[in-house]
């Protein structure tokens, strides 16, 4: 073989080696755009099912305890009001005693029973303003002046609103 045949083979070699990588390179990128398309859809379906769960779990905090949620916030006022009626000590203890039971049923079933402080500052979010009272105090503006009765709320939302009187700023 002449050197000038065996510089054209090297050539030929040379060029089909660098045509061979393109090719496999070419596989390569496309075996990488389909991992891709691969990863993606797995990770929408993944966000969906954790949304879908995310929902069940709200609705089954929110929806199937509801109602159960209410009515042991009702017993616990009727319970409480016992209580504060109640003819002796031994009564009031036992209806407070109930009561304290009834509320951890309602904090169990996702309930929070809202009883603001007088001083708080009012948060129309969980309270309502059933009146209120003038202070001269500019500090006491918009806070909490007694509890008239308290409120019911479960994640994410009021129920009841904590009813109260509020201080109000005296105009001058």
């Amino acid at each position: 073989m002449s050197p000038e045949d065996a510089a054209t083979e090297a050539v030929e070699h040379a060029v089909d080696g660098a045509e061979t990588a393109r090719a496999t390179e070419r596989r390569l990128e496309e075996r990488v755009e389909d991992l891709a398309r691969i990863l993606a859809r797995q990770a929408g379906t993944v966000e969906r099912l954790a949304d879908a769960e995310q929902a069940r779990a709200t609705r089954d905090r929110l929806g199937a305890d509801l109602p159960l949620v209410v009515d042991l916030f009702a017993l616990l006022g009727d319970v409480a009001a016992c209580a504060r009626t109640a003819e002796s000590d031994r009564e009031r203890e036992a209806f407070e005693a109930v009561a304290g039971r009834v509320e951890r049923l309602l904090v169990g079933r996702g309930g929070t029973v809202v009883l603001p402080r007088a001083g708080e500052a009012f948060d129309a979010a969980t309270m309502e303003a059933s009146d209120t009272v003038e202070t001269a105090e500019p500090d006491e503006d918009r806070t909490v002046a007694e509890v008239i009765a308290p409120g019911l709320g479960v994640p994410g939302r009021s129920v009841r609103p904590a009813r109260v009187v509020v201080r109000v700023l005296r105009s001058r």
